[in-house]
Parts: structure tokens; sequence; C-alpha cells
């Protein structure tokens, strides 16, 4: 029922342009100002961290405010089709749909090697405001270790990837990450 789909992505579309990014999205778009290796990756489909002033997320879920052909992965953009509007289509005849990985798909598989390219090479990693459960993202904080970077949580509760951790930060990442720019000195003005 692809009329039904679309209905209900335009509703989750609605409810994300009502929702502003918060502090922790505006620190990381900082720190990637500042610092000349930087990477950020996200399973969030919001695209706050873009709105936040991340250049290039490496958005591993995708991101709901896009649009791709399901076949060609061509990304357009695409009105949404009314009650009676035929469901758009593009160039090579395939259905245009929400830029976002539904259960039982495949991550993108360029986002899964930028991101573990990244998680591997990375001095510094940070895991913020994820459980550490869900496939393969969980692993990335694994590879990071591996390779000998320096590993911290920043999340209210505790995760899957606590025990592993050199450093653990108790708090939301709006609270957290802006302490944790001025501790290390990532200037407000980065931005």
């Amino acid at each position: 029922h692809p009329h039904v789909v679309w209905e209900w992505y335009e509703y989750r579309r609605g409810l994300v342009r009502e929702v502003e990014p918060n502090p922790g999205h505006y620190e990381l778009a900082r720190w990637e100002k500042h610092f000349s290796d930087f990477t950020l990756i996200t399973q969030n489909v919001d695209g706050l961290h873009r709105r936040a002033g991340s250049s290039e997320p490496i958005e591993l879920h995708g991101n709901i405010m896009l649009t791709r052909c399901h076949d060609c992965g061509e990304y357009a953009d695409v009105q949404p089709p009314g009650e009676n509007d035929d469901i758009p289509r593009c160039h090579c005849g395939g259905f245009y749909r929400p830029a976002v990985v539904w259960f039982g798909e495949m991550l993108p598989r360029e986002a899964l090697e930028n991101a573990w390219a990244a998680s591997a090479r990375a001095d510094v990693y940070l895991s913020v405001g994820t459980s550490s459960l869900v496939q393969p993202a969980a692993s990335l904080i694994q590879i990071a270790r591996q390779n000998g970077a320096y590993l911290i949580e920043v999340n209210p509760e505790p995760t899957g990837a606590s025990y592993m951790c050199d450093a653990v930060l108790r708090h939301p990442s709006g609270i957290a990450l802006p302490a944790l720019g001025r501790r290390i000195g990532v200037p407000d003005t980065a931005a």
C-alpha cells in the first residue's frame, strides 16, 4: 500500500520539522569544524545533525527528510503523492520512497564501509546516546577499541558497551557534549 506508506512518512516528516537540534547536535557540528579529522556517524534518521551544521554525517539508517528511488537509489526532490495521485517514479521506472532503511534491508554499503573505516582510524571514539545493541552499528565501538581508540560513552543509562569504555559520562548529550567541548577547548565560534 504505497499511498499508506507515503502518508505515514509525511506525518513523521511533519513531526521532525517541528523539532530543533539540541545543544549536543550543535556541539558536534562545532567539533567537525574545529578538528581536522572528525567523522560523525549516526543511526538517527531525523536529519538533525545536518540542521545543526554537520556537513557530512554518515547516516547509517538514512534520512527521513530525503527521497530516493527504490530501484536505482538516485535521490530526488519529489512531492508526496496526493490520495488519488500516482506514486512518483524515477527516470529508471522505479518508485520513489523515503530514504530510510526499512526492516529487512541492508544498510547502505558506502555508509557502512565509511563508518568501519572511520572507527578503525579513530584516536578517540564517542558513543553518544545509543543502546549499543543494534547491529552492525554496535560493532563500531568494538572496531575502534581493537584499533586502540580512547572510548567515551555519553549516555544517561548504562549500555552494552559501557564496560569497555575508558570514560563514561552519565548525562544527556545536550549537557555532556557542550561541557566536554569547553573542557577540551573547542571555541563557541567554531560553528
